[in-house]
């Protein structure tokens, strides 16, 4: 590879680790040196923007179009846009990230001697037992001498 294209790589990787905190413009640069007067871009970014500017005007890297995309430290785009021809969706990812969990999910269950069933399993429970209804005494005898809860205005509830 060569150097200008290494250069030009390395522009385009660091945009990736965060454009927007590194200083870049809001809008594309038609000349370096007036567009950047009067800017917020950091002393860092603002030799980005520029070698990006020069870079863009060789010949072997025009097609980086570097030019255009200089304000944005040569990335020509949002930094986790992804290309579905030459990177993993990240639709994907999440389908990934969910299965690996799932599993995670189904390993410790069964380590717990509770294995969770097949996902294709419909769970039938057909053996219902009565468990109670309301207060036991203890709860009733504490629920009476805890203070009236409030309504939204703070006034106690009377019901």
């Amino acid at each position: 590879m060569s150097s200008s294209r290494a250069v030009a790589a390395y522009i385009a990787k660091s945009a990736t680790k965060g454009a927007e905190t590194a200083g870049t413009l809001d809008r594309t640069i038609r000349n370096p040196i007036t567009d950047l007067i009067g800017t917020d871009v950091t002393d860092h970014a603002r030799r980005m923007i520029l070698t990006c500017w020069h870079l863009g005007g060789l010949p072997e890297v025009e097609e980086l179009r570097l030019r255009k995309w200089a304000h944005m430290l040569g990335f020509r785009g949002h930094f986790s846009t992804k290309s579905r021809a030459y990177s993993v969706t990240l639709g994907a990812l999440r389908q990934e990230r969910a299965d690996h969990n799932e599993e995670l999910t189904r390993e410790r269950a069964a380590l717990a001697g509770h294995p969770l069933p097949d996902p294709d399993t419909v769970l039938v429970l057909s053996h219902w037992r009565f468990a109670g209804t309301g207060l036991t005494k203890a709860e009733a005898l504490f629920a009476a001498s805890r203070p009236a809860p409030h309504n939204v205005e703070g006034e106690p509830d009377h019901a």
